[in-house]
């Protein structure tokens, strides 16, 4: 990953607008980083990447079995994943590949999921002989998806009943009608009304769950029009409730991390 190719983005900054002004740079052919991976760790790869990369990588492909030892360190393992990533040979990909179904459920999955689209992604990149768009945000995506969470919020500060929650979804649904957009989980708390979203990156998200809030208060003015929308984490009420305390503007968009390679 080279400096002059990567873009971060975070804190509160406006979703549509930057995914808008990013979509004259993206290419037909970018990669989405799938898993569900904490951000920290993201930059904490990406730094660590840049880092290892300045030295020859090409010692790791005689290193797979380090990977497995019980006696190489943590920190070990991760440099060797880091620098198989940054080798154009399918043997190195196919280690990390390896390596990354091993680690299913374990402390370095994350770590490795990265490895693994960054090989991935430069493999692809010399098949098809252009510079590869890697699309990377805490919730991951699906295909040329992004996927986010949604938290609708109760207007009188009261849980939603079974009725307005079956218009919600109902509304939702309809929204998304002829957007390709699609919803995984759709789940009802003490007190919020919340969703996992998969969405391409040309959907005006504002837009789409405002009208599915307009057509709802049509029959009873019972959600308010302040809404969250993050593709960070998923949250918790608690975070939620921080949420609201931060800002009361009306549909404001979360908490947007995007890297561009």
């Amino acid at each position: 990953m080279h400096d002059e190719d990567e873009e971060y983005i975070s804190d509160e900054e406006n979703i549509q607008d930057k995914l808008q002004s990013f979509l004259g740079k993206i290419p037909e052919n970018f990669s989405i980083l799938e898993e569900e991976i904490d951000v920290d760790i993201q930059m904490e790869y990406f730094k660590f990447a840049k880092k290892i990369k300045r030295s020859n990588n090409k010692d790791a492909l005689l290193q797979e079995e380090l990977l497995y030892n019980n006696e190489t360190s943590e920190n070990d393992k991760k440099t060797i994943v880091v620098k198989l990533a940054g080798i154009d040979d399918p043997k190195a990909f196919r280690i990390i590949e390896k390596f990354k179904a091993f680690q299913k459920g374990k402390e370095l999955f994350e770590w490795t999921a990265m490895a693994y689209q960054e090989s991935l992604m430069l493999m692809q990149g010399t098949l098809l002989e252009e510079n590869q768009i890697f699309i990377s945000t805490g919730m991951g995506g699906k295909g040329k998806k992004l996927r986010y969470f949604v938290a609708f919020i109760p207007e009188n500060g009261t849980a939603f009943t079974k009725t307005q929650t079956n218009l919600i979804k109902s509304e939702v649904e309809y929204s998304f009608l002829n957007t390709e957009c699609e919803i995984e989980t759709f789940n009802v708390s003490e007190k919020y009304l919340t969703l996992t979203t998969l969405m391409p990156l040309q959907v005006n998200i504002k837009q789409i769950f405002s009208e599915a809030i307009y057509e709802c208060n049509q029959i009873g003015n019972f959600i308010s029009e302040n809404f969250i929308v993050t593709n960070v984490k998923k949250l918790t009420d608690k975070e939620i409730e921080d949420f609201i305390k931060k800002s009361n503007k009306e549909g404001e968009i979360n908490e947007l991390n995007i890297s561009l390679e």
